[in-house]
């Protein structure tokens, strides 16, 4: 998320739609995802704030209004915070036999 350069004023975030482009938003988003990975998940996902801390993952930082727009952009769930949708998105890829 970013604020609006030019100093004081209304704050406003940087988030990924569901076509996979970036747009400027006044409400902050509610998941944050991995451009790279192309995965998403919790803003307090143990695995991301894990990276964040040792420096990584922050360059490639995206961030969602919500799931569906996730899902939308092809991104994945993340499988340490949302290890039930992962597990859902895992056997649907393995149904469509994009899986091994």
């Amino acid at each position: 998320m970013s604020a609006a350069a030019g100093g004081p004023g209304p704050r406003v975030y940087t988030l990924v739609g569901p076509d996979g482009r970036s747009f400027v938003s006044a409400v902050p988003g509610t998941l944050g995802g991995h451009r790279r990975g192309r995965l998403y998940g919790r803003l307090d996902c143990p695995s991301a704030l894990r990276a964040i801390a040792r420096g990584h993952y922050v360059r490639y930082r995206v961030f969602f209004a919500d799931e569906g727009a996730a899902l939308e952009a092809g991104y994945r769930p993340c499988a340490v915070c949302l290890p039930e949708r992962y597990a859902d998105w895992k056997q649907g890829r393995r149904r469509s036999g994009t899986l091994s």
